[in-house]
């Protein structure tokens, strides 16, 4: 599980509970490279003496030990997602860290099939964790996806290594809790084995329904152009991209997109199709200059991608801009 992991410098998202604090240790048994990240939540009491232990850790194992505040009155899960994830690339970008590594584990994988099957999902929303994810300018990893929570608290109490737990995992008004107590615990307890070969089943069956397509990113902007258009196909990959950005689309939302072709997304995300290419970029609303907009208009960049690209430096924007005229 762990030597999946091929990069030098690497981030792992720490939180002093099971997950992290086993992982912690099982990277560092392995020679591997990192240094950690932790978030306060400002939710607990607790959350202090985690963000201390993630410095004491640091400290004794010679780790630089990143941590920022929560801050904002309001909270919720998407909003703490979006935080965190924010607040790892920033690291990311700036230490020029080539990955970053989280503890997600067997459990996890478990909850969140249960999730998606409960809402209707397909064979590609069903399976939304992978081992290992390229992203805009990292690798993710989760080396820990075919280990149980009971296995990884079993490390930690064997090699009497010091872990907290959340108490808020405990609270059943979050719907992961409720599957987690309810059904996913007791299921992996009982059928891990089973449990692991049918995601690994899984995994390859998403790959050999993995659409062809030729993909270009700078920046925030992706632009995906197929080889042959499935609108089942290219629906996931653009509702695969939105999850990377901590947007998760309802059926009617994945709908609208298919039906309109050029949508907003949260009032965040703008989504274009156009024949056989999907563009994806942050929306912006910004007061552009007559030969911007003439050069965007001669070009067929949609308006609403218009904003975000004006945004960006000259030598980007024309990357972008010289991409959309290949891709007509």
């Amino acid at each position: 599980m762990i030597d999946l992991i091929t990069t030098k410098k690497n981030l792992l998202a720490f939180s002093g509970g099971v997950d992290s604090s086993a992982l912690f240790f099982m990277l560092y048994s392995q020679n591997i490279e990192f240094d950690i990240a932790i978030i306060d939540y400002n939710q607990r009491e607790s959350s202090k003496e985690e963000v201390l232990y993630a410095k004491e850790l640091a400290l004794e194992y010679n780790k630089k030990c990143f941590i920022k505040t929560y801050d904002d009155s309001r909270f919720s899960e998407k909003l703490a997602r979006n935080f965190r994830y924010d607040f790892f690339e920033s690291i990311i970008k700036e230490h020029a860290y080539q990955s970053l590594i989280t503890a997600h584990q067997l459990n996890d994988q478990s909850e969140w099939f249960l999730m998606q099957l409960s809402k209707g999902a397909g064979l590609i929303e069903l399976v939304g964790l992978q081992q290992m994810e390229i992203r805009n300018f990292y690798k993710l990893y989760r080396p820990l996806l075919n280990v149980s929570k009971n296995d990884l608290l079993e490390y930690l109490n064997q090699n009497k290594i010091k872990y907290f737990i959340d108490e808020s995992n405990f609270d059943s008004k979050y719907k992961r809790n409720f599957f987690r107590h309810k059904f996913s615990d007791d299921f992996v307890d009982l059928y891990k084995t089973g449990l692991i070969k049918s995601f690994e089943y899984l995994n390859k069956d998403i790959k050999s329904l993995k659409p062809s397509y030729q993909e270009f990113r700078c920046e925030k902007f992706i632009l995906m152009k197929f080889d042959s258009f499935d609108t089942n196909l290219a629906i996931r990959e653009i509702d695969k991209e939105l999850k990377k950005r901590g947007i998760l689309i309802s059926s009617k939302t994945r709908e609208e997109i298919l039906n309109q072709k050029s949508i907003v997304v949260s009032h965040e995300i703008c989504v274009e199709i156009v024949n056989n290419t999907i563009m994806i970029a942050p929306f912006e609303i910004n007061i552009m200059d007559k030969k911007f907009k003439e050069k965007c208009r001669l070009s067929g960049i949609p308006k609403n991608l218009r904003g975000y690209i004006y945004t960006l430096q000259l030598e980007e924007s024309n990357k972008i801009i010289n991409e959309l005229k290949l891709s007509e």
